[in-house]
């Protein structure tokens, strides 16, 4: 209950922060986030490219746990999964409110399970984000950035959610490692602490989920 209590703080801070609290949009919002979404980046600055498409990886990596968490709670994970491709942490934050723990999972897996278990997806993930934070790094303009991040709500916002996502992700992993019989594993545990990077690579070295259906053990008589 503590822990609920603690995240609808935290979503309700958000919100709060991100509308009402943050720089002011600028009037080139909606052409940024359009150049942005078709590839068109002359002249942004790579670490907003970076960070942009960064957001949709994170997304992916929260569905190869919250899919697999989501079978036996009373609330789907889907619409929140499809929400946090758009919103991030602000779709995440109310699935992880309302979940229940959930260290079972029974089969048979689905094929989006299936894909979301995949150590080969996981991987692309890891890579796919390994060449965005080179990308940005390397030629990003970080006084330009901190400008932009200082003056416009949706590059503020952003980045927020980064963080956001980065911190909600451990809340999840006791959850994953005991539904894939890794309960003793701890050194995942402090794995997933560090930023996005972190929960790839436990993604990458995880066991994969059961694939059969768990049976109820017949009491002694």
């Amino acid at each position: 209950m503590t822990q609920k209590i603690t995240l609808t703080i935290l979503w309700l801070g958000f919100v709060v922060y991100a509308f009402f609290l943050s720089p002011p949009n600028q009037p080139d919002t909606f052409e940024l986030i359009k150049d942005l979404s078709t590839g068109q980046w002359d002249g942004i600055n790579t670490l907003v490219i970076s960070l942009f498409n960064l957001m949709g990886v994170w997304p992916l990596a929260y569905a190869c746990v919250l899919l697999a968490d989501g079978r036996g709670q009373k609330i789907r994970a889907y619409p929140f999964v499809l929400g946090s491709m758009f919103v991030g942490a602000f779709a995440v934050l109310p699935y992880l409110i309302f979940r229940n723990a959930n260290p079972n999972f029974t089969g048979p897996k689905d094929w989006i399970i299936k894909l979301f278990d995949s150590r080969i997806t996981a991987i692309f993930l890891l890579i796919t984000a390994l060449a965005l934070l080179w990308f940005g790094f390397s030629q990003g303009n970080w006084t330009d950035f901190v400008n932009q991040w200082r003056s416009d709500r949706f590059i503020h916002t952003m980045s927020l959610d980064f963080c956001f996502l980065a911190f909600l992700f451990p809340v999840l992993i006791d959850d994953d490692l005991a539904r894939r019989g890794m309960e003793e594993a701890s050194i995942f545990r402090l794995l997933v602490w560090f930023p996005l990077l972190g929960p790839l690579v436990y993604l990458c070295l995880r066991s994969h989920l059961p694939n059969e259906v768990a049976m109820m053990e017949k009491p002694e008589t």
